[in-house]
């Protein structure tokens, strides 16, 4: 029965997506060539599929996804110490939460991306420029939430650990931070999104290295099905970090 559950919650639902993916691609496949989408904009899914090998080899695949990938990790690891800190910092003083709130919502919204020409000059046509734009660009999300996630806990929560003579820090790391985490964890996907876009973005801008430079080398030869399969290495690097987020917080919160 153990192992039936856990082929029905686990493995059934991951069967399901595959197979809806594939739906899609044949339905794809089916009306290019029925001439309902113009296949000079859409290739064939079969096309892109046969660009992966002459990508992967020609192209050094493997070295750009890495570096996409690190950067988009230094990015992650930045906004997530430092948003999930400053969100503290705004939750405990309540006077600076008013003076900055509205303004860290306006920057959440607003194309940070169109300021790379100012970081190409603090930081230089480098991977760091690359990564402190994502950071920047995805710093308000998580930030937000976490002030969100630790304003919404529970009051009895609270009252039952000061119940208990809990110190402000233990009352923090016992009570606030727990029930705060899944929204905290929301803000921090999102700013992975953020953060993700903007290093792809960038790339593709100042053309330097990573898998946003090979979309635009190959968007510029016309080589659409190499733009596609790149695009979906991008993808994958989104798919891996939202596989590890969740990994992190099921073992955060290994009751849920």
């Amino acid at each position: 029965m153990a192992s039936r559950a856990f082929f029905m919650r686990q493995v059934v639902p991951i069967l399901f997506g595959i197979a809806c993916l594939l739906a899609v691609v044949v339905a794809i496949e089916l009306l290019i060539r029925l001439g309902a989408i113009n296949r000079f904009i859409v290739p064939y899914p079969s096309e892109i599929a046969g660009s992966f090998k002459r990508i992967i080899v020609e192209e050094d695949v493997p070295a750009r996804f890495l570096l996409t990938t690190g950067e988009a990790l230094a990015a992650s690891l930045m906004l997530t110490v430092v948003g999930i800190s400053l969100g503290a910092l705004l939750h405990r003083m309540h006077l600076l939460r008013l003076a900055t709130e509205t303004w860290i919502a306006a920057v959440a919204s607003a194309p940070l991306v169109l300021m790379y020409p100012l970081f190409l000059v603090i930081f230089g046509r480098s991977a760091l420029t690359i990564i402190m734009m994502g950071f920047v660009s995805a710093l308000p999300p998580v930030i937000l939430k976490t002030l969100e996630g630790l304003s919404t806990t529970r009051v009895v929560l609270i009252n039952v650990g000061r119940s208990f003579k809990l110190t402000p820090s233990q009352l923090y790391w016992k009570i606030l931070f727990p029930s705060a985490l899944p929204t905290i964890f929301v803000g921090v996907r999102l700013g992975m999104i953020f953060a993700l876009i903007n290093i792809v973005g960038v790339e593709f801008l100042i053309n330097f290295g990573g898998l946003g430079q090979l979309v635009n080398e190959l968007a510029e030869r016309y080589d659409l099905p190499g733009t596609y399969a790149a695009i979906c290495f991008v993808i994958l690097v989104s798919v891996v970090f939202f596989i590890v987020t969740e990994r992190i917080e099921r073992w955060l919160r290994p009751g849920t």
